[in-house]
Protein backbone atom coordinates (compact mmCIF):
# COMPACT_ATOMS: atom_id res chain seq x y z
CA UNK A 1 0.00 0.00 0.00
CA UNK A 2 1.48 3.36 -0.97
CA UNK A 3 1.48 6.47 1.19
CA UNK A 4 -1.36 7.89 -0.92
CA UNK A 5 -3.50 4.83 -0.19
CA UNK A 6 -2.79 4.65 3.54
CA UNK A 7 -5.82 3.78 5.64
CA UNK A 8 -6.95 6.18 8.34
CA UNK A 9 -5.56 5.10 11.72
CA UNK A 10 -9.00 4.10 13.02
CA UNK A 11 -12.00 2.84 11.12
CA UNK A 12 -15.41 2.29 12.72
CA UNK A 13 -17.06 -1.07 13.13
CA UNK A 14 -20.39 -1.30 11.36
CA UNK A 15 -23.00 0.03 13.72
CA UNK A 16 -26.73 -0.43 13.64
CA UNK A 17 -27.70 0.82 17.09
CA UNK A 18 -25.96 4.22 17.04
CA UNK A 19 -25.77 7.18 14.72
CA UNK A 20 -22.12 7.93 15.53
CA UNK A 21 -19.22 5.47 15.45
CA UNK A 22 -18.48 4.16 18.93
CA UNK A 23 -16.23 1.14 18.38
CA UNK A 24 -13.15 1.52 16.20
CA UNK A 25 -10.58 -0.79 14.62
CA UNK A 26 -6.93 0.24 14.80
CA UNK A 27 -5.98 -0.24 11.15
CA UNK A 28 -2.30 -0.12 12.04
CA UNK A 29 -2.49 -2.90 14.63
CA UNK A 30 -0.15 -5.80 13.87
CA UNK A 31 -1.73 -8.37 11.55
CA UNK A 32 -1.40 -11.17 14.12
CA UNK A 33 -3.45 -9.05 16.56
CA UNK A 34 -6.13 -8.35 13.95
CA UNK A 35 -6.21 -12.06 13.11
CA UNK A 36 -6.56 -12.97 16.80
CA UNK A 37 -9.53 -10.59 17.07
CA UNK A 38 -11.25 -12.17 14.07
CA UNK A 39 -10.44 -15.67 15.25
CA UNK A 40 -11.86 -15.05 18.71
CA UNK A 41 -15.16 -13.76 17.31
CA UNK A 42 -15.55 -16.52 14.74
CA UNK A 43 -14.77 -19.27 17.25
CA UNK A 44 -17.15 -17.74 19.79
CA UNK A 45 -19.86 -17.55 17.12
CA UNK A 46 -19.27 -21.16 16.06
CA UNK A 47 -19.39 -22.37 19.68
CA UNK A 48 -22.53 -20.31 20.29
CA UNK A 49 -24.30 -21.60 17.17
CA UNK A 50 -23.25 -25.18 17.96
CA UNK A 51 -24.78 -24.83 21.41
CA UNK A 52 -28.00 -23.43 19.92
CA UNK A 53 -28.12 -26.18 17.29
CA UNK A 54 -27.83 -28.83 19.99
CA UNK A 55 -30.51 -27.25 22.16
CA UNK A 56 -34.24 -27.63 22.00
CA UNK A 57 -35.88 -24.40 20.91
CA UNK A 58 -39.39 -25.77 21.40
CA UNK A 59 -39.91 -23.77 24.56
CA UNK A 60 -38.26 -20.60 23.24
CA UNK A 61 -40.17 -17.45 22.48
CA UNK A 62 -39.73 -15.39 19.33
CA UNK A 63 -37.79 -12.80 21.32
CA UNK A 64 -35.35 -15.50 22.48
CA UNK A 65 -34.66 -16.57 18.91
CA UNK A 66 -34.27 -12.94 17.83
CA UNK A 67 -31.74 -12.39 20.63
CA UNK A 68 -29.76 -15.49 19.65
CA UNK A 69 -29.59 -14.51 16.00
CA UNK A 70 -28.70 -10.92 16.84
CA UNK A 71 -25.74 -12.04 18.99
CA UNK A 72 -24.43 -14.17 16.11
CA UNK A 73 -25.00 -11.32 13.63
CA UNK A 74 -23.04 -8.82 15.74
CA UNK A 75 -20.08 -11.17 16.18
CA UNK A 76 -19.96 -12.05 12.48
CA UNK A 77 -20.29 -8.36 11.50
CA UNK A 78 -17.35 -7.47 13.77
CA UNK A 79 -15.28 -10.25 12.22
CA UNK A 80 -16.22 -9.09 8.73
CA UNK A 81 -15.17 -5.52 9.52
CA UNK A 82 -11.78 -6.63 10.85
CA UNK A 83 -11.29 -8.91 7.83
CA UNK A 84 -11.96 -5.84 5.67
CA UNK A 85 -9.06 -4.01 7.32
CA UNK A 86 -6.79 -7.02 6.85
CA UNK A 87 -7.76 -7.24 3.18
CA UNK A 88 -7.23 -3.50 2.64
CA UNK A 89 -3.75 -3.79 4.07
CA UNK A 90 -3.08 -6.43 1.42
CA UNK A 91 -2.02 -8.99 4.00
CA UNK A 92 1.41 -7.31 3.89
CA UNK A 93 3.24 -10.21 2.52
Amino acid sequence: MTANQQLPRYTPLTQTATTQPVLLIDTQAPLPELHACVSERLHATLDFLTLVACSSLRDSSTSDINTLTNVARILVQDATDVFGVIEQRGLEG
